[in-house]
């Protein structure tokens, strides 16, 4: 069993407002709020779907379980010290899955089918080397993205990680374990650092 870890715990200091609540069109006629609509993409592809917000987020908790009440949410108290303490209060939450994508609720314009495909390709990698460590990365045009994968083996180190850089080390370190799947989705690099 996997899932996704949307990662919705930043302060948005380059965007000026808090940019998770910014609206994005997903439609010609609806908008929702930047979190929900990237929750939202990744609940269509994973049906174990945690969000990690920042601590007393009572309205954005609010927000995500009005608009997609399959989606669990984790507070990270932390959240103000860095990205790292976010994702290790995420990976603390669902360290009983095979595996997780972390995904970033300010990249809303990944597709579906890209989080499809990267999922699979996980499912193919898990079951050729059950005994191995894996990272899958999507890059388009050759240039890494996100969501990234990380097998279970890698769950305790990401659980201690501290300060503002994730899983950059881990993934450094990664050797042959990093798998790379070339998609045509820019929506893979694109995030929205100030508003449109």
């Amino acid at each position: 069993m996997g899932g996704a870890l949307i990662l919705a715990a930043g302060f948005s200091r380059r965007f000026g407002s808090d940019k998770r609540q910014h609206p994005i069109s997903i439609s010609a006629d609806e908008q929702l709020p930047m979190a929900c609509a990237t929750t939202r993409l990744y609940a269509q592809v994973f049906i174990n779907t945690v969000v990690v917000l920042r601590d007393k987020d009572a309205q954005l908790n609010s927000l995500l379980h009005r608009e997609l009440p399959q989606v669990q949410t984790v507070a990270a108290a932390d959240s103000h010290l860095g990205m790292g303490h976010s994702l290790a209060a995420g990976i603390t939450a669902v360290n009983d899955w095979d595996y997780v994508f972390v995904g970033l609720a300010d990249m809303p314009y990944v597709r579906t089918d890209s989080l499809l495909a990267l999922k699979d390709h996980m499912d193919a990698l898990l079951e050729a080397h059950a005994n191995s460590p894996v990272i899958v990365q999507p890059t388009c045009n050759g240039v890494p993205g996100h969501p990234v994968g990380f097998s279970r083996d890698y769950f305790a180190r990401m659980s201690s990680l501290t300060g503002d850089i994730g899983a950059k080390a881990l993934m450094a370190r990664a050797g042959s374990s990093l798998h790379r799947l070339a998609l045509e989705d820019p929506g893979t690099l694109e995030d929205l650092d100030r508003p449109e």
